[in-house]
């Protein structure tokens, strides 16, 4: 619109907005801090609102804040649970070394809690994927400590009183290791989501270790097909695995971890009870330790009687 090197009138201007509804100069060219927003072509100052730098500012995602939450809180959960279990069997170290409880009412009782409050434990993790391996970290842990006082590379009394039967260091490589990895195992392949690691973990914690604590005292009437083992042994063994796991079941159903229908509930559970009693009644300690055929029998018949819950 240039006549003779002078601007021509605004009139067209004015008429082509008028005609087409538009501005001659529909959207603004920013450079830097300035604008071309008007057919005037003049130079004004952009609104600090409107730069780019502003623009441009990288801000987190809600789905990276909350990974990161979750791995603060997975990470938090983790060194607690390990700092308990440190101090349980601590606590227990300390009153067998100062003979304030027998040596083998000690190791059971670790054995029963430590199952038990681990398991309990797993609510205050996250609910991310990888929630499970952190839980699994803290037995790990104590898998580590079990070999090298196990070797003898490092030596630790009191542990060994607490948690072995005869007070051998290569004790701990046997029923206290198996121990400790079934807890990994259980930690890793079923979580809290499945009702087959809360029993079978239930089963190992609670029923044989009250079936030991129980039959040792009062187990005077033995077993016809093996002798080391009694009856009443063996009824501890099925009541008290039986309720130790519907009471697990039902604390992680109240978190809403799975929902289960209670009548067919209890029937798999007493199911599974039974065949894990029979199985640790059998004379076969000297061949497979309870650490670990109790375990095993309560996670096939539980995966067969729960399935893929």
């Amino acid at each position: 619109m240039w006549s003779g090197g002078a601007v021509s009138s605004p009139q067209p201007l004015l008429r082509s907005r008028a005609l087409w509804g538009t501005p001659l100069f529909p959207v603004d060219l920013r450079l830097g801090p300035f604008s071309f927003s008007s057919p005037s072509l003049l130079l004004r100052k952009a609104s600090p609102i409107s730069s780019p730098v502003r623009l441009l500012r990288p801000r987190g995602s809600p789905a990276a804040l909350a990974a990161t939450a979750a791995l603060v809180q997975d990470g938090g959960a983790a060194a607690l649970v390990l700092a308990g279990a440190y101090s349980l069997v601590r606590a227990f170290d300390t009153l067998t070394e100062r003979n304030l409880i027998e040596r083998s009412l000690s190791r059971k009782v670790v054995h029963v809690l430590s199952g038990l409050l681990f398991m309990s434990s797993w609510p205050i993790f996250s609910s991310s994927i990888e929630a499970r391996y952190f839980a699994a970290f803290v037995p790990l842990v104590n898998c580590i400590r079990l070999v090298t006082y196990g070797l003898r590379i490092f030596s630790d009394e009191g542990l060994i009183k607490s948690v072995t039967r005869e007070g051998k260091p290569e004790e701990l490589l046997r029923g206290p290791l198996y121990y400790v990895v079934v807890l990994m195992f259980c930690s890793v392949v079923f979580w809290r989501d499945s009702p087959v690691g809360v029993v079978s973990l239930a089963m190992m914690s609670g029923g044989d270790g009250f079936a030991d604590i129980l039959g040792r005292r009062y187990g005077a009437t033995k077993l016809p097909y093996n002798r080391q083992k009694s009856w009443i042994g063996s009824i501890s063994m099925f009541i008290f695995g039986f309720f130790f796991s519907i009471g697990m079941l039902y604390y992680f159903s109240a978190f809403g971890c799975f929902h289960l229908d209670w009548d067919k509930a209890v029937e798999r559970v007493a199911v599974v009870s039974l065949a894990a009693t029979v199985v640790e009644s059998l004379p076969v300690t000297e061949f497979v330790d309870d650490n670990i055929s109790v375990p095993l029998t309560s996670m096939l018949t539980a995966s067969l009687l729960f399935g893929s819950h």
